[in-house]
């Protein structure tokens, strides 16, 4: 019921946008193209070359920066869920430069499979932000001809502390072994190319302990997706996310 009625006053009641605060209007035309996915490309992990051991190739949809940041957090924390949208259509731009594009253009079916977080946190929240905005994101793909769907086979299989405040070796170390595969999880990904999505990356540290909860289980991430990164964590890659990101850089 809860869920239900956040829903409804998110449709029906005038707000102010939730990246720039602008009057009676739930994004303005201009945070939305903020979400555009025009400045998608490859990123790292802040403060790291490499990344954390076992950590996936890793594209963005956004930077992490003003308006972006204000619509993540509205939605995660504050549970503006009409924004899950535009969060989608950043993360879709994406899914699409990870190198699974060609089967989320049809070639073949392509799983979302988002970061879980804590049962406690999410009852906090009333509402699963990844999981929220990788539907969002999946049927974006859809509409664009492809073959995509959102396979949640990741779980928590242990307690583990809030992640604000911690610096790389700590996450790596909090989050170790902490997540697992559901029961019968292979097979809901049986045939189709698995690409690890969340919202936003800082250490790599929750990415890199998915992709290794999915390799003990047989699985393999073709790649991970967020909707956002820091700026500094984009990296030049060539192809058409290179030229993206090096045109953004320049603006």
């Amino acid at each position: 019921m809860r869920e239900w009625w956040r829903e409804v006053a998110g449709l029906v009641l005038p707000a102010d946008c939730a990246g720039c605060g602008a009057a009676r209007v739930v994004l303005c035309a201009a945070c939305r193209g903020a979400l555009s996915g025009a400045g998608a490309g490859r990123v790292r992990p802040v403060a790291r070359r490499a990344g954390p051991a076992g950590l996936p190739e890793v594209y963005a949809g956004a930077r992490y920066e003003t308006a972006v940041r204000a619509v993540v957090l509205a939605h995660k924390e504050r549970g503006a869920l009409p924004l899950a949208g535009p969060l989608g259509a950043a993360l879709a731009a994406a899914v699409a430069l990870t190198g699974a594009g060609g089967a989320a253009a049809g070639s073949g079916e392509l799983a979302l499979v988002p970061v879980p977080s804590a049962r406690r946190t999410l009852r906090a929240r009333g509402h699963d932000p990844a999981r929220r905005i990788a539907l969002a994101a999946s049927r974006r793909l859809r509409g664009a001809g492809g073959a995509a769907r959102v396979a949640p086979v990741l779980r928590l299989r242990r307690a583990v502390a809030d992640q604000a405040g911690l610096g790389a070796r700590e996450r790596q170390e909090n989050l170790a072994g902490a997540l697992e595969v559901r029961p019968g999880g292979a097979a809901l990904t049986a045939g189709a190319r698995i690409v690890l999505v969340d919202d936003v990356i800082t250490t790599g540290a929750t990415l890199a302990e998915a992709a290794r909860a999915l390799r003990a289980a047989g699985l393999r991430a073709d790649a991970a997706a967020v909707v956002a990164a820091p700026a500094r964590s984009f990296a030049p890659v060539r192809g058409p996310a290179a030229t993206r990101t090096e045109q953004k850089s320049c603006e």
